[in-house]
């Protein structure tokens, strides 16, 4: 009975141990479909700093871009959003809304940047997802296992 109960002992052990060498093999991920976002950015002219409306003009073309570039973030990454709210005797005294984007946009293209009348600029970009994951794929090099092979 004692030489059964080591026995099965060992075999329990032996089950945990790697009594095998195994070789994986990879494969790349790659999605179905990639989606183009498209994003507006807008900058008033006139309340742009610059002692002449062309610095003005230059000034609202950069902030529109980076308006743009914010919507993209939105989109890629979402929105925080915090919020907080004060009581004093029963009635609403404070109420304070943020909000925040947070992210990295590479591959956006710019796809046309203009004047919508004398006030205001507008720059449109695109991001194409192909392109995202391109600039990814040479970065991290996502896996699975594709097949284990046992010896």
């Amino acid at each position: 009975m004692r030489i059964l109960g080591y026995g099965l002992l060992v075999f329990l052990l032996g089950g945990c141990s790697s009594l095998y060498d195994k070789q994986v093999e990879w494969e790349y991920i790659e999605p179905d479909t990639y989606p183009v976002l498209q994003a507006v950015g807008y900058a008033p002219i006139a309340e742009q700093q610059g002692s002449s409306d062309t610095l003005k003009m230059l000034q609202a073309i950069k902030a529109s871009k980076l308006d743009a570039y914010r919507e993209l973030a939105e989109q890629v990454y979402g929105q925080r959003l915090s919020g907080q709210e004060s009581l004093s005797n029963l009635v609403l005294s404070n109420a304070q809304l943020k909000s925040s984007v947070d992210g990295v946009i590479r591959g956006a293209r710019v796809v046309k940047s203009y004047a919508v009348d004398d006030n205001t600029y507008a720059t449109e970009l695109e991001l194409d997802m192909r392109k995202v994951h391109d600039i990814y794929l040479s970065v991290a090099k996502p896996k699975r296992v594709k097949k284990v092979r046992y010896y």
